[in-house]
Order: structure tokens, then sequence, then C-alpha cells
């Protein structure tokens, strides 16, 4: 899953929040440099995606772009499975999308000294682009693909995959709805545990 979604999953708890927002950013020893709750954040974030990672339902949406894409269609099937959220936000959330992204960019300042530099670093290119709104729209993601494939120097043509968003929407779409169904109960239980 992508941020949009890491962040949803830590429910309304503002340190859980940040670490699972953060937690790509955070290697080795580093963790042990923040508060309990953003490690438990962190901690979630690897939980959510190794769940993510070896589920059938999102290895079946990754096989789809496999052929053209390689060992990127995971990332761009992250990418994917966060617009659909977003384009499908009311069925989750009561809070109007715009209002939840203006919300955590609030929430990021907050807390910015402890972020990594990485994040302090785009973390004002997010704000005024607002990555998160943003993945609404097919544009949106296509813009994202297209900043992603730029840090790869190009190799990835991610940029590309709108056209398989396009192609398969209904496809990725109900893939993306079972799954997270399942991810959201498999959250809670993992949050419990915390």
């Amino acid at each position: 899953m992508n941020f949009l979604a890491h962040i949803y999953l830590s429910n309304e708890d503002p340190e859980l929040k940040i670490g699972n927002f953060i937690a790509d950013s955070v290697k080795g020893k580093k963790i042990l440099e923040y508060p309990e709750r953003i490690i438990q954040g962190i901690r979630l974030h690897r939980q959510i995606d190794s769940y993510t990672d070896s589920h059938g339902i999102v290895k079946q949406s990754i096989s789809r772009l496999y052929p053209k894409y390689g060992r990127y269609s995971a990332v761009i099937v992250d990418i994917l499975y966060d617009h659909f959220l977003a384009a499908n936000w009311s069925k989750y959330s009561n809070v109007p999308l715009e209002a939840y992204t203006i919300d955590f960019y609030d929430l990021l300042n907050e807390y910015y000294e402890l972020l990594p530099e990485r994040i302090q670093n785009f973390l004002p290119y997010m704000i005024r682009d607002n990555w998160l709104l943003s993945y609404a729209s097919i544009a949106g993601i296509g813009s994202v693909l297209s900043g992603m494939n730029r840090r790869t120097k190009n190799r990835s043509k991610m940029n590309f995959a709108v056209i398989e968003l396009e192609e398969y929407y209904s496809d990725f779409e109900k893939e993306f709805r079972s799954f997270f169904e399942e991810l959201e109960l498999f959250t809670k239980n993992e949050m419990r545990k915390l």
C-alpha cells in the first residue's frame, strides 16, 4: 500500500500515523530514536507491507502488470490501490478527502522535527501539489507515476501504467475492494496487539 492507505489504516492516532507514514525512511537502529507510539506505527507499516506483499489478490494485480513493468509492478499496484481508496473515499471515511489531507499535512508540520530528512525534503512539494488528494483522479495518479519513473531514471516506465489502469480499471478496482476489506481486518487485529 502507498501513503494514503498507511495513514488511513492508522485510524485517528497521530503518532501511529506519523510512524506508519515515515516507516520506509527509517532504517536499522534509527527506529530506536523515536517515541514508542511512533515505533509502533513503523512496525505496523511493516506488518501491513508484509501482509500486502504475500496476499493472493495483490499478486493477481501485480501479475497483470509484470510482463511490461517487471519488478516495478508491485510499486505500481501500491499506487493504483491508493487511487481506488482516494476515488472511493466516502465509502471509507465520513471526513471529506480534502479536509482529511489538510489535517494530515498539519500533523506532519507539527511533528516536522521528528521526520527523517528525506521526508522533510519532499514535504513542501507533497503539500503544495496535495499528493494525497491527487490520488483520486487518473491524471493525479499519472503524475505520481511519472514522478516515480523519474526517480528510477526512466528505467521503470511507470509513467505508462495509466494505460493499464484505464484498460483494466474495473478488474483492479474489484481486486482492491476485496483485498482492502481483508487488510482492514488484519490491521485492526494487529492494532489490538500494540
